[in-house]
């Protein structure tokens, strides 16, 4: 994307074709995957296992069958939300640390919306309620962070952090004090803006938890991409990014683009508690989104920031993680947690390289 600042404070900018795009997103995730399917060929064989038996179950666990196909695309959608909510927040220059609080305050908020809700209220009123609820809970939580950078300059990573233990302890204190069916800590069932299973529509994803929260993953994707790339408040937030004096000084606000980026970064997070609380339990259940806000930092530093390599990374690590399950008969299943930072090393390592070859391509195309 060029961008240049003229005629003082009017900022004009062009698109890069969607070709450039897509490889952006998907080889640094691709050479980091054949990095890491190399480790896992060592840490296999010193197991004494075959890899390719050890694959091919894995394969079988997840891919190969429907209901693990499916448990990938449910875990893949909470990744996605918390990846994507990451990446948001990242592509302004803020590290949101925060997705746990948020996931799980959109969650909690879904919830409550559905009990308020009359018992067989339509779904297409009863659903986006629900989705406004949460996502206005993780937008608050969000919002906090970016107030007290804008307004103080306290680091989004410190606040984040110590509101994922203030916000789950809030959390905790409510269903257990408050509002929870009797020796558990989750609400009542809720009746009202329930998201149908993958399985309704098709009887072979018969005991997974897919839903239709996967659909809504792919819409929010396909808006930040829209937003990122193709709006001026996209550009403003990524030039904030890149270069805040720079931003400011063309007449960009920076403490509002701040703002608008945690606040939003947490209603993406927010809106990703439908998952579990709509489409799986029907319930908010304490710890429901216990490891999902900090894999997904993991999704979005892998997906290089980028929609399509979020919906790409969380695809992958949700594959991981049924994955060692399917193998644990073999290997130990925390074998996956060691791939998982492989991955993570392999990106860090691969970008630079993989970004440099494609440039050279480009520049050799246009010549």
């Amino acid at each position: 994307m060029s961008a240049s600042v003229a005629s003082g404070r009017q900022l004009t900018f062009s698109a890069k074709p969607w070709r450039e795009h897509l490889e952006e997103a998907l080889f640094p995730p691709l050479v980091a995957l054949l990095v890491a399917l190399i480790c896992g060929d060592l840490l296999i064989l010193s197991y004494g296992q075959s890899p390719a038996a050890v694959y091919r179950l894995l394969l079988e666990g997840t891919w190969g069958n429907a209901y693990g196909f499916g448990q990938v695309l449910y875990k893949a959608t909470t990744l996605a939300f918390t990846g994507l909510a990451v990446s948001y927040g990242l592509r302004a220059g803020l590290f949101n640390i925060g997705g746990e609080s948020q996931l799980a305050a959109g969650g909690f908020a879904a919830a409550l919306a559905g009990l308020a809700l009359p018992v067989g209220a339509p779904l297409i009123i009863a659903l986006p309620l629900c989705m406004i609820a949460a996502g206005a809970a993780g937008g608050v939580v969000g919002a906090v962070p970016g107030y007290l950078r804008t307004r103080f300059g306290a680091h989004e990573v410190i606040t984040t952090i110590m509101l994922n233990f203030v916000v789950l302890a809030l959390l905790n204190w409510f269903i257990a004090g408050h509002l929870h069916v009797p020796e558990t800590l989750h609400t009542p069932e809720i009746h009202a803006g329930v998201l149908p299973r993958l399985a309704d529509i098709d009887s072979r994803f018969h005991g997974s938890a897919a839903n239709l929260a996967l659909v809504v993953a792919i819409v929010v994707a396909v808006a930040v991409w829209f937003y990122l790339f193709r709006a001026r408040g996209g550009y403003e937030l990524r030039a904030v990014g890149l270069q805040p004096d720079a931003a400011e000084y063309g007449g960009i606000s920076v403490g509002r683009v701040w703002m608008r980026a945690m606040t939003w970064s947490g209603v993406i997070a927010g809106v990703g508690g439908i998952n579990y609380v709509l489409g799986y339990k029907h319930y908010y259940e304490d710890g429901f989104a216990s490891g999902a806000g900090f894999l997904g930092i993991a999704v979005a530093l892998v997906g290089r920031n980028h929609p399509i390599g979020v919906l790409v990374a969380a695809f992958f690590f949700a594959t991981l993680s049924q994955g060692g399950l399917a193998i644990h008969a073999f290997v130990p299943k925390q074998m996956m947690d060691v791939l998982q930072g492989v991955v993570i090393i392999a990106v860090a390592m691969s970008v630079p390289e993989v970004t440099r070859v494609l440039r050279g391509a480009h520049r050799r195309s246009d010549a």
